[in-house]
């Protein structure tokens, strides 16, 4: 190959890696700038006393058959969402409706001697009107006329009981909510005071904490407290705070309630949670939860610097504030910037990369 022709290629290349060096941090710089990101600031957040505690539901029951009988249906399972006044449970309702039968039956028979009764009366009366009976007879039909109508009135209350235990046979729910535990199998024997399904209101749900004594008075003084879920990296205000008028016999502790607003995403009863009761102010680095991003076991950030150059920064953590913050113990400096998708920061850093 000619010395010249050599020499030309190894100038085109040159200048083919010069100008891709100089394009990287540009392209680098400008998928920085349409990221969005967040400065790290000091803020001055309420400082809280924080107490563990678990998420209950305010309304969670256990429905239990009132009957004997062989469970014939089990409609819905364990989360299940279920309508107040839907069928859960049907209970094999042949021995209930033979005592309904029954109990009829006797009613008509009480009715049949009540008229007997009344019939019998009446005439007496006229008689002993008219001085053919005496005075004592018309006492005994009398009694018997009274008897017989209190001998109905039990037949129709036994009735209604037959009524009543006849509609056992079909377990209803009695609010809407979620089923939280089956108890019983298709085909099972079903006996009075036996379990069939746990469920709760996913509407209506309370943290419950136990806090020592010395904290209670500063407790009592505050309008409301905020709760954190650490599986759902999520802080909310509670709605009301009840201290109960009770202490543990043996931790001297006592319990409070919180309730939670309606509407949280992904909460059910016995997840952990952690109560602030804010006793008073300090400040924090604060940065947003949504620029935390995690690398296997690693937690970091992705800092977007004033020249545009992306790095990955392993972050020491706090707690999680309101607002939707998260305090920063170690890793990055107050007035840095970091950006608020991760995802969209690696993709921009994998490009720059290249």
């Amino acid at each position: 190959m000619p010395a010249m022709m050599t020499q030309d290629i190894f100038l085109l290349r040159a200048a083919g890696l010069a100008l891709a060096i100089a394009l990287a941090p540009a392209a680098v710089a400008a998928d920085a700038q349409a990221l969005q990101t967040a400065t790290v600031q000091y803020r001055e957040v309420p400082h809280n006393y924080a107490a563990e505690g678990v998420v209950e539901a305010v309304k969670q029951s256990t429905v239990a058959a009132q009957i004997s009988g062989r469970v014939l249906a089990v409609n819905f399972d364990v989360g299940d969402r279920v309508k107040k006044g839907q069928v859960i449970v049907r209970i094999d309702p042949t021995e209930v409706n033979q005592a309904y039968s029954a109990s009829q039956a006797q009613v008509a028979q009480a009715e049949a001697t009540l008229r007997n009764a009344k019939a019998q009366y009446e005439r007496t009366e006229r008689l002993v009107e008219q001085k053919f009976m005496s005075a004592a007879a018309m006492d005994k039909v009398r009694a018997d006329f009274q008897a017989a109508k209190a001998q109905l009135a039990v037949a129709e209350a036994g009735a209604g009981q037959a009524a009543a235990t006849r509609s056992y046979a079909t377990v209803i729910a009695p609010y809407s909510g979620v089923v939280s535990e089956r108890h019983v199998e298709l085909g099972e024997m079903a006996v009075p005071g036996k379990p069939l399904m746990t469920g709760f209101d996913p509407g209506e749900l309370r943290v419950t904490a136990s806090l020592p004594q010395d904290r209670l008075a500063a407790v009592r003084k505050l309008a409301s407290a905020s709760v954190a879920f650490p599986a759902l990296n999520k802080r909310v205000q509670a709605t009301r705070i009840s201290i109960l008028p009770a202490a543990d016999v043996q931790t001297h502790t006592t319990q409070v309630r919180l309730d939670l607003p309606a509407g949280i995403e992904g909460l059910y009863p016995g997840m952990f949670a952690r109560a602030y009761f804010a006793v008073g102010r300090v400040k924090k680095l604060l940065m947003p939860i949504a620029a935390v991003a995690k690398r296997s076991e690693v937690t970091g950030a992705y800092v977007v610097e004033p020249n545009g150059e992306i790095q990955f920064r392993q972050l020491r953590l706090g707690e999680v504030e309101e607002g939707d913050a998260v305090e920063v113990l170690a890793g990055v400096a107050p007035g840095e910037k970091v950006a608020l998708d991760p995802v969209a920061a690696l993709e921009a850093l994998k490009r720059g990369g290249k």
